[in-house]
């Protein structure tokens, strides 16, 4: 027994060695994502606002969102043509640098949104300060009734859950 535990523990440290530090984010296949960091760069040379997914990989309401919603061609083609999509992964360890200058990891970005759940859908200016914040899965009509809230300026004068209900 002494020696399948041996065995065990050695192809468990072998896994670690070979697997890769960085960790898995999971955004919806056929968009382009980019960083935080880099998001803020192109919105700003742009003019663009910012889609931003908080999400993570294994999140089975991510996936849903993805799989659902994300793959509908006049999702793909609004969000694609208006917006700098950005993907922060819920479990990341790498920095972003906040509109104030703070530095914080994409982990610790979560925390400061107070956010519960993945994904986590924000609309950030072009300088990265957030104009609406919408957690949870998002079916088509959810996801094009967003974007119709930050394109018509309403979020200007309510919340996108006085506009949605």
């Amino acid at each position: 027994m002494n020696i399948f535990f041996k065995s065990l523990s050695k192809l468990f440290f072998l896994i670690l060695l070979i697997t890769p530090a960085t960790s898995f984010s999971d955004p919806p296949k056929g968009y382009t994502f980019v960083g935080y960091n880099e998001g803020i760069k192109l919105a700003k040379a742009s003019g663009k606002k910012i889609f931003l997914y908080y999400g993570r990989y294994g999140c089975g309401f991510c996936d849903k969102t993805n799989i659902d919603s994300f793959s509908d061609p006049e999702v793909a083609q609004i969000y694609k043509s208006k917006y700098i999509l950005v993907y922060v992964d819920a479990e990341g360890g790498d920095r972003i640098t906040l509109p104030s200058g703070e530095q914080i990891t994409e982990q610790q970005f979560g925390s400061r949104l107070k956010s519960l759940v993945t994904p986590y859908f924000m609309f950030l200016n072009q300088d990265g300060k957030p104009i609406s914040r919408v957690p949870g899965f998002k079916t088509v009509d959810q996801l094009l009734l967003m974007d119709e809230f930050i394109s018509k300026g309403l979020y200007k004068i309510m919340t996108y859950a006085n506009y949605s209900s």
